[in-house]
């Protein structure tokens, strides 16, 4: 029976007149594996902040386990900025003793790209003191995935980590031991890291098996059987568990999603977008020409991000562009702006951008572009107009863009200067559309925004008729509303990847192989002492021994995967062969990190 590490019994936490939780009652116990979701002011820090016992509740009472190791990762990191990366992280240990830690390879290479830091001017005797925050919240998280806790708590782990450093995540607590309790918005992070869902509404904490696929089904059934007047609400989860099913093989192969009874919940439920006529609309408001890059270069000052790029940008594409912090998608997007806006006159260092006549172009950049603080939200809107066409016979007036976009009535009336920095983002996402463009460029379009504003924006996106380009970390928006991924890996070219952000990832997974030094170089390296030959051959035996236990685990997975396939209608069935799955990667995880740290003496 699984040992209860936290309870939480009847708590209530009141700010002014609102009660963000009302008598909450819940438990975490080992293994588990637990995703928060809920609106942006809901509580769900709140509850985190509380469970970790950094926040005190106004009534209720929260216990943890005798001993309990618990590792925390907050919004705010808590690292002495006058020490060094190499202090925060790795300690007093030698150079030879870290390098021969397979674990703490493994999380500098996944956090930072390689053992020397490459994006540290000095490595890992970096000063911490002039990072920025992103770079200061991966060490934060590196330090606490170093150690060994009982449970990790984390607050938006995602937060500036790019698709590689998310996906390299996921993979690593899917094989650690800890329980975890996370909030994100990632829904891609959700769906692969997570076995429960707790979804803050309204004062309430309710509690889903199951990953994020899942727990999209079983609150639209819970919906559906409540007979809830949110029919858009309902229509919109309905919608998104429509793409899930019919989407990417990985989002359905998740045992406790329940296949006929989700295909009986959108059988009448239409495909996202209809492609080709978006098409043929994008084609009767763009013309022929929307961009054309003709050898073109592109600089950050003397460095060069890409060199004789020839590129074009048609009517009706959706483009999704990933890559590797600082290899130019910005800057990309920048020179193609300057160009539509000066009418050509702006042009890249080398080469030509043409833009077409007919482009009306909206951009929306990583800065939240500051507003009049005392105007009322719906007059921030109606500044650009009063109505708009969404494509497709769509027409809202601003008003009702405001309520789709998470702005109710009274929200509306709201001074821009009292909104959460999601919400102003939100609000710039309105204006933009509101101006009815044709090209759509959004870079980093999921910053701050909770997952109902995402859905709702990716409903209005579906059959929104344009070009559009989204530099996203956020895997699922990117899948969800692009039809293309093209990819910066560095190396100063543009690629289209036919298998989208799977095959990103792979090409640059070995990339980081071909340039990652082999752990007995950096042990060589570092004066690490010469293992004797009886060293080796003990090493080389062991070895042996761990490929063979390996073996057999891969067979006992194989048969576990196929009888839950065989089960998976049967809910308790399949919860049991899943523990035993989860089991056997703990044992995985063990074999794997014991066989490297072999391979160094072999």
């Amino acid at each position: 029976m699984a040992v209860n590490l936290v309870n939480v019994e009847a708590v209530s936490k009141v700010y002014g007149t609102r009660a963000l939780l009302d008598g909450v009652s819940l438990g975490v116990s080992e293994g588990d594996r637990i995703g928060v979701v809920g609106r942006n002011g809901d509580g769900k820090t709140t509850l985190i902040r509380m469970l970790a016992k950094l926040e005190e509740a106004d009534t209720g009472r929260v216990t943890h386990s005798g001993g309990l190791r618990l590792g925390v990762l907050t919004q705010h990191d808590s690292l002495d900025p006058a020490a060094t990366v190499r202090h925060e992280v790795i300690g007093d240990l030698a150079d030879h003793e870290w390098a021969g830690n397979a674990k703490i390879r493994d999380v500098l290479t996944g956090l930072f790209g390689g053992l020397d830091l490459p994006g540290f001017p000095q490595g890992l005797d970096t000063v911490i003191a002039p990072l920025s925050g992103g770079e200061r919240r991966r060490i934060a998280l590196a330090k606490l995935l170093i150690e060994e806790q009982d449970l990790i708590v984390l607050d938006e782990p995602t937060n500036h980590l790019d698709v590689e450093g998310i996906a390299w995540l996921a993979r690593h607590l899917q094989t650690r031991r800890s329980s975890l309790v996370c909030v994100t918005h990632d829904r891609w992070f959700l769906d692969q890291v997570c076995t429960r869902m707790w979804d803050v509404q309204r004062g309430t904490v309710y509690e889903y098996e199951g990953g994020y696929s899942d727990y999209v089904f079983a609150r639209a059934e819970r919906e559906r059987i409540a007979a809830t007047e949110e029919v858009k609400r309902q229509n919109l989860v309905r919608k998104e568990l429509a793409w899930l099913r019919r989407g990417a093989p990985a989002r359905t192969s998740k045992p406790r999603f329940r296949v006929e009874a989700a295909n009986e919940l959108i059988k009448d439920v239409p495909p996202p977008r209809d492609t080709s006529e978006l098409m043929k609309f994008a084609s009767s408001r763009l013309g022929r020409t929307v961009f054309d890059l003709e050898n073109v270069t592109v600089q950050a000052g003397p460095k060069v991000l890409l060199k004789h790029l020839n590129w074009q940008l048609g009517p009706g594409d959706r483009i999704g562009l990933v890559g590797v912090n600082g290899a130019g998608k910005t800057s990309l997007l920048r020179a193609m702006t300057e160009a539509a806006r000066s009418d050509g006159e702006k042009q890249p260092s080398a080469g030509r951008i043409v833009t077409g006549k007919t482009v009306k172009l909206a951009y929306l950049s990583q800065e939240v572009a500051e507003l009049d603080p005392n105007l009322r939200v719906l007059e921030a809107v109606q500044q650009i107009r009063d109505r708009v066409d969404l494509g497709k016979g769509r027409e809202m007036t601003a008003g009702q863009l405001c309520e789709q976009f998470g702005f109710s009535k009274e929200k509306q009336w709201t001074p821009v200067g009292d909104l959460s920095g999601g919400e102003r983002r939100r609000l710039q996402l309105l204006r933009l559309l509101m101006d009815e463009p044709n090209v759509l460029f959004l870079d980093e379009p999921t910053n701050d925004l909770d997952i109902e504003t995402l859905t709702q924006l990716e409903d209005v996106l579906d059959g929104w008729p344009g070009s559009m380009v989204v530099i996203s970390h956020d895997r699922f928006f990117v899948e969800r509303t692009t039809d293309r991924v093209f990819a910066l890996l560095g190396d100063a070219a543009l690629r289209m990847l036919p298998r989208g952000i799977d095959e990103y990832l792979e090409r640059r997974q070995r990339m980081i192989e071909a340039a990652v030094p082999a752990p007995a170089a950096v042990a060589e390296k570092s004066g690490a002492p010469e293992k004797s030959a009886a060293d080796v051959r003990a090493a080389k035996k062991e070895l042996q021994k761990i490929e063979r236990q390996l073996d057999k685990i891969s067979e006992k997975e194989t048969t576990l995967h196929s009888q839950i396939a065989e089960n998976a209608t049967d809910f308790e069935k399949v919860a049991k062969l899943d523990a035993e799955l989860r089991g056997l990667a703990g044992e995985r995880e063990e074999l794997e990190l014991r066989w490297l740290e072999l391979a160094e003496d072999a």
